[in-house]
């Protein structure tokens, strides 16, 4: 049964992102003045990534640096989002400010659904998993010298 719901969960997530896709080509294809064919493979050219062989080993490349993705995708969603709000489409908005706000919660969420299935995976193999999950500790051990 829990599969099954977790199963549906995932379907209804797709579907969402599937049609906030369908929602942002459209917007910006009325923006640019182009049709939804080229909006959409413009997107595609921006956001494309290709495995890579260099220096022996593989490596992904894009048009665009990692660091600039997230927020790039999170500015076009917000500039949706203001645009449907404006019109008063309101099922519109709700798509794309549950997109954004998925996108924005999604590296916590995987952080949490990863500590919480580690832990109970220790857990069934009779380990203790690692106290230290603060980020903002560091652990060092330092030796007095005589002199």
């Amino acid at each position: 049964m829990t599969l099954a719901v977790a199963l549906l969960l995932l379907a209804a997530l797709a579907a969402t992102m599937t049609y906030t896709g369908f929602l942002v080509i459209g917007v910006l294809a009325a923006y640019l003045g182009t049709g939804r064919f080229l909006a959409g493979l413009l997107l595609a050219v921006l956001f494309a990534r290709f495995p890579w062989i260099s220096n022996g080993k593989l490596r992904i490349v894009g048009l665009l640096p990692k660091p600039v993705r997230r927020p790039l995708i999170a500015g076009i969603l917000a500039l949706c989002l203001l645009n449907f709000l404006w019109l008063g489409d309101s099922v519109s908005a709700m798509f794309t400010g549950f997109t954004l706000a998925f996108l924005l919660t999604f590296p916590w969420l995987r952080k949490a659904m990863f500590d919480r299935m580690a832990s109970s995976f220790y857990t069934f193999a009779g380990r203790n998993p690692s106290r230290s999950t603060d980020d903002m500790v560091i652990d060092a051990e330092f030796k007095e010298r005589k002199e």
